[in-house]
């Protein structure tokens, strides 16, 4: 039987230096060969994946912003779904900026996105550049949004992000990233990975018990327990494990994905 075959991006299809190894893209070649439908579900904007779509020589439709955005890189498909959120959410978060000691707050969507202070915009967060049109006001954002980034002190960060919740809470989700970063996404309500593959995996006709997934954070839980089997990274986190099917038994960086995926498809 032919998989669907989703991949998280960050800690699980690339390595320690953010690449893809040239045995994961060997793999992932080979199951496409196979007749299998290998996915993208990251919560990386589609800027900020586009390379490693076009590195994977991938034509399936792809899942952006945790599930927030699904489509098909480039085309038009009756399949696309995006979901945003009242932009007065953003106005209200940034009037209370100094009062929740915050960074930064950013507002995108797939085609731009909008900081209120370009002292801390960071080229590796946005992967793009920034000018004085990427200044987020009133005025700039004419449209709601389908993601928000802010950040804040690693001290901080929890109890931003319950307060965000307390307040917000019935209208977005409030995630935080892995790594160092001490930054908060705020997505609509129910956003999830798992919501994304879902209407994916019936747009492309799999049946859940059809459907692998692959991840590594919190972000991917949903996802890891949705799919018919759900594989954590060993890098993973305890939350991952503890809802997967199996984990892999390596790390990514020593390519474990690729290592249990030529396994278990006999590749």
């Amino acid at each position: 039987m032919k998989k669907l075959i989703a991949l998280d991006l960050d800690g699980t299809t690339l390595d320690q230096n953010s690449q893809i190894t040239e045995k994961t893209r060997h793999v992932l070649k080979r199951a496409t060969q196979d007749g299998h439908t290998v996915v993208i579900a990251t919560g990386r904007p589609y800027r900020m994946s586009e390379n490693f779509y076009r590195e994977l020589q991938l034509t399936t439709p792809m899942i952006n912003f945790n599930g927030a955005l699904v489509h098909l890189p480039g085309k038009k498909w009756s399949g696309e779904l995006e979901t945003s959120f009242n932009k007065q959410i953003v106005f209200d978060i940034l009037a209370e900026k100094e009062k929740l000691q915050l960074d930064f707050v950013a507002a995108e969507n797939r085609e731009t996105f909008y900081i209120d202070d370009l002292n801390f915009f960071d080229q590796r967060l946005f992967a793009s550049e920034a000018s004085h049109e990427n200044i987020l006001t009133q005025t700039s954002l004419k449209k709601d949004p389908t993601s928000m980034l802010i950040r804040s002190q690693p001290i901080n960060v929890t109890q931003v992000s319950e307060q965000l919740k307390a307040q917000f809470g019935d209208a977005v989700e409030v995630n935080t990233w892995g790594g160092p970063n001490a930054i908060l996404e705020v997505v609509a309500k129910g956003i999830q990975k798992a919501k994304g593959l879902a209407h994916l995996a019936k747009a492309l006709d799999f049946k859940t018990q059809d459907v692998i997934a692959f991840g590594d954070e919190h972000n991917d839980v949903e996802m890891l327990d949705y799919a018919g089997w759900g594989v954590a990274m060993q890098n993973g986190t305890d939350q991952a494990k503890a809802v997967a099917n199996d984990v892999t038994t390596k790390p990514n960086s020593e390519n474990g994905l690729a290592d249990y995926l030529e396994k278990y498809l006999d590749l």
